[in-house]
């Protein structure tokens, strides 16, 4: 599944930067996220539960920070196990243009998931994480405009 969206956020570049290169601020932005933890300049592991319909999982996986272009651009590579619920890996192309005092966060989302997830229909997973990742930008766009 493909996910573009963008944000406007009220804050400069390096400061909207600093928030997505910030495990506290991410963890506070990711639904459900229980732990993110920095093991290397360019990884993270973490722990995440998420519930979809009748599901209900704790994922635990590797996020992988690349094609790192400060402070215009990365993409962030994650993978997770759920058990028997599933698994789910994606990446995010995260792009910021600066437009005055203002930054537009632009991101293009490529998402698979696997096991009873994928079994509840590609519509309900691809609306949930529609939805996910708009209010994960948005929870970004707030802390980065604030601080």
């Amino acid at each position: 599944m493909d996910i573009t969206g963008e944000e406007r956020i009220a804050a400069p570049r390096d400061a909207v930067w600093r928030a997505l290169n910030n495990p506290d601020i991410l963890k506070a932005c990711i639904p459900g996220c229980e732990r993110l933890e920095w093991i290397s300049d360019t990884e993270l592991e973490a722990t995440v539960v998420v519930k979809l319909s009748l599901i209900k999982a704790r994922f635990s996986g590797r996020i992988e920070l690349s094609n790192l272009n400060p402070p215009h651009s990365y993409t962030i590579t994650a993978e997770g196990k759920g058990g028997i619920a599933g698994f789910a890996k994606g990446a995010a192309d995260v792009n910021l243009i600066e437009e005055g005092n203002e930054t537009v966060l632009v991101y293009k989302v490529h998402a698979d998931v696997s096991g009873r997830i994928a079994q509840i229909g590609g519509r309900l997973v691809s609306s949930w994480a529609t939805k996910l990742a708009a209010r994960f930008f948005e929870s970004l766009g707030q802390i980065a405009a604030s601080t």
